[in-house]
């Protein structure tokens, strides 16, 4: 495990995992049902933000436990995750003489309301650019490991958390949702979604000296990166690859966006001059 608590800084986080299991209502969809519409949304490349829009109308009220009450171990490793990159961000804006603008990372448990719509557990980690809030079930990455084969660890999930703070980047900066002239939809998606592997690299960089990370660890990172490349997904959920269907990049494009940021530690090198 590496070590975080070498890591002072803190980022603002919300944890709602206290709030009760829920499903929709008025004899629809369960969340099993919302999982299969989520994820061929997002991995077809369609627009998600309109689905959970709509579904967000039937999600009923959230009830409370006492499970997650006070903070707790992984409350503490997420915000000081984001405080970290909450770090090194500032300091990249202060040198582009701009002011950066935090996050906010909410913690759930399989669906919640959301500045874009319903944040599901389904659709996996995500960024909403409408309220500047990073949406993270933690049971995610469970599902990466059982399903996707990856090797799991903190240090793929801080790779994880890194990303989406890269979508914020992009947003804060006005690049998110940009288009290339001649580039398609799906292409801008990679290009985007590999500049966010290459800026977490970025920030893996910026801690390496700290000597938070232990030998080897940053190996967790690229592994997390290479079995959430759209080929190994598609292997694995449909049985055979399609590139024109990709919006996020290949294993070996997102292990190479994310080294490039990890072993330069250059701005450059993810596409920002």
């Amino acid at each position: 495990m590496a070590l975080w608590d070498k890591i002072k800084s803190r980022g603002n986080t919300e944890d709602r995992r206290g709030a009760g299991g829920m499903l929709l209502g008025g004899g629809g969809v369960g969340l099993g049902g919302i999982a299969l519409v989520l994820l061929l949304n997002y991995f077809s490349g369609g627009d998600i933000t309109q689905v959970l829009q709509q579904l967000a109308q039937q999600l009923p009220a959230q009830t409370e436990t006492s499970q997650f009450q006070g903070e707790n171990s992984y409350e503490v490793f997420a915000s000081t995750v984001l405080g970290s990159t909450n770090d090194y961000w500032s300091g990249i804006f202060a040198q582009l003489n701009q002011t950066y603008e935090e996050p906010k990372l909410v913690l759930f448990r399989q669906a919640t309301q959301g500045g874009c719509g319903i944040s599901s557990s389904a659709v996996g980690p995500h960024y909403c650019p409408l309220d500047s809030t990073i949406y993270l079930d933690e049971t995610f990455f469970e599902e990466l490991q059982n399903r996707f084969g990856a090797q799991g660890g903190d240090v793929a999930e801080s790779y994880v958390i890194a990303h989406e703070v890269g979508h914020h980047v992009q947003n804060v900066l006005g690049l998110l949702q940009s288009r290339n002239p001649g580039e398609s939809e799906n292409e801008a998606s990679i290009r985007q979604e590999l500049q966010a592997d290459c800026f977490a690299g970025l920030w893996a960089y910026s801690i390496k000296d700290l000597g938070v990370f232990e030998a080897g660890e940053i190996g967790e990172a690229m592994n997390a990166a290479a079995s959430i490349g759209d080929d190994w997904i598609q292997e694995k959920t449909e049985g055979r690859i399609s590139p024109e269907n990709w919006t996020h990049g290949s294993s070996e494009q997102r292990i190479g966006a994310f080294t490039r940021g990890y072993e330069t530690g250059s701005l450059n090198e993810c596409g920002i001059n």
